[in-house]
């Protein structure tokens, strides 16, 4: 897969692409079908695993070449030894956590970097729609409040505060909207949220 494909396929995927070095070893929490795994491998030369519960994915992975584990990440990382990757990716994964600083505290355990996305509860077709008393649905957040997996909902500002909680230095904060950055007003004109972290020395 090559840079314009994913770019087609998800925009946001191609943008958080950029920050990850070429020939690095990754780990993709919650990849889903795979794509962003077989982008990096293919285009980047980066190696790695992917972490995925749902049993409709995990052949299509395996069909993109990616190297996947059938694993709830709920049950930890304790399979991978500390700083056994460059990078770890859990991109809109995150909110359907019922742990989430556990999750945070074991990806700062088994990476040196990290980069995390989510659904930004704040960006403002989601604070309109609470206005009018009901929850929001939209492109980030696409179920209705009854079958969604998402357990939980959080701005920028939320998991800024979180990220230091658990000992993750902030490097950058990019609020994307349709995969393109918004620098004006992000916390309220972004859709997704999308933090790259380092674990504090």
């Amino acid at each position: 897969m090559n840079f314009q494909q994913l770019s087609a396929l998800r925009p946001d995927l191609a943008f958080i692409a950029h920050w990850i070095k070429p020939g690095t070893k990754v780990l993709d929490l919650g990849c889903g079908d795979g794509v962003m795994l077989d982008y990096l491998q293919s285009d980047k030369q980066c190696s790695g695993y992917g972490i995925e519960i749902d049993d409709k994915e995990i052949p299509l992975c395996i069909e993109r070449g990616v190297s996947v584990i059938q694993r709830d990440l709920e049950a930890g990382l304790a399979i991978f030894a500390d700083n056994a990757f460059d990078t770890v990716l859990c991109l809109s994964a995150l909110q359907m956590m019922k742990d989430v600083e556990g999750v945070l505290r074991d990806i700062s355990r088994v990476g040196r970097d990290a980069i995390v996305s989510f659904p930004n509860f704040a960006y403002w077709p989601h604070r309109i729609a609470l206005l009018r008393g009901r929850m929001p649905v939209s492109k980030s957040l696409p179920y209705e409040w009854y079958d969604t997996p998402n357990l939980r909902c959080a701005t920028i500002k939320d998991f800024e505060e979180l990220a230091n909680e658990v000992g993750l230095e902030v490097l950058e904060c990019v609020a994307l909207n349709e995969g393109q950055p918004i620098d004006f007003l992000p916390n309220w004109r972004g859709s997704l949220a999308v933090f790259r972290l380092r674990k504090k020395q």
